[in-house]
């Protein structure tokens, strides 16, 4: 099982990274598709409490919003509350009236697998551009053709690769330290349980994590020369490491609810999408506003 689990991870994570380094078309296809599989694991988490969510509604206006954060990241935030209005509506005419729950189940998928996950691809379209001069010591140097995505023009020089690609990369390693960190960590050195949510989980495998998360966040502060790099990188890195600590267990509280041991049986030794994926759910806009309006502050 641990032999499959790393197999597994290890083609997870070189899809992951042609995704990042394509960006563009093909890092939002590859988030969408991504996030379809979540939705469909949440949905089917939902139903088994009983529950008729607008699950087909969600997952077209879920598509929607991701492609709205590549063409118009501005309008994300104005797309979010129209397809939740749209929701609504949708479950106001059909033939059994919809519950409380059935409402809030349909608004918590597209919050959870679609407004949150924009933030990736917001995050990876960044450019010089979008940062103050005094962040960036070089112009944006790479094309944006609809085929060819964010790619950069040469990986020679480092200081030609753009904003978005840099902390992008950034923010999944500080994800998989976190990760592997907290389960190699745990797993032979932990006996403090962290939480009944997630029995196999303990404090100083979640220690751990955190810490190495933030180790990771401090390297690329340095070598990106963040203003009071020791600073930022433990910031970002603190917070990465919550942040995904926290998408993990609110993931395994789901399934508790549900009373399922994984959402899926998608990826081998992994289980479901969303328990591959739920430690990027809240790390996104935690990256993202870090970098758009925390780090700016620091400079």
């Amino acid at each position: 099982m641990l032999a499959t689990r790393i197999i597994s991870g290890i083609l997870a994570i070189a899809v992951a990274l042609g995704m990042i380094i394509g960006g563009g078309w093909y890092f939002t296809v590859g988030f969408a598709a991504i996030a379809f599989l979540a939705q469909v694991e949440y949905f089917q988490l939902v139903r088994a409490k009983g529950i008729a969510p607008a699950a087909k509604t969600t997952l077209v206006l879920t598509q929607i919003l991701l492609i709205t954060a590549l063409v118009a990241p501005n309008l994300v935030e104005v797309a979010f509350p129209v397809a939740g209005t749209a929701i609504c509506c949708y479950l106001l005419f059909q033939p059994q009236i919809a519950s409380i729950a059935d409402i809030s189940s349909s608004i918590l998928g597209l919050f959870y697998a679609g407004l949150l996950p924009t933030y990736w691809i917001r995050l990876r379209s960044l450019s010089d551009y979008d940062l103050p001069t005094s962040m960036v010591s070089h112009p944006l140097i790479a094309s944006s053709g609809p085929l060819t995505g964010f790619l950069p023009e040469g990986w020679s020089d480092t200081r030609t690769l753009s904003v978005g690609l840099t902390v992008t990369l950034l923010g999944f390693t500080c994800i998989w330290a976190a990760d592997i960190g907290a389960y190699f960590f745990g797993k032979y050195f932990g006996r403090t349980p962290l939480s009944e949510i997630s029995p196999k989980k303990t404090v100083e495998g979640a220690a751990f994590g955190i810490l190495s998360s933030t180790f990771v966040a401090m390297a690329w502060a340095y070598f990106l020369h963040w203003p009071h790099w020791a600073i930022a990188g433990s910031l970002l890195g603190l917070a990465l490491g919550l942040t995904s600590l926290m998408g993990d267990l609110t993931e395994s509280m789901m399934k508790r609810d549900a009373g399922v041991k994984d959402s899926g049986q998608l990826i081998p030794g992994h289980g479901g999408i969303l328990d591959r994926t739920d430690s990027y759910v809240f790390t996104a806009p935690a990256i993202y506003y870090f970098i758009v309006l925390i780090l700016p502050l620091l400079s």
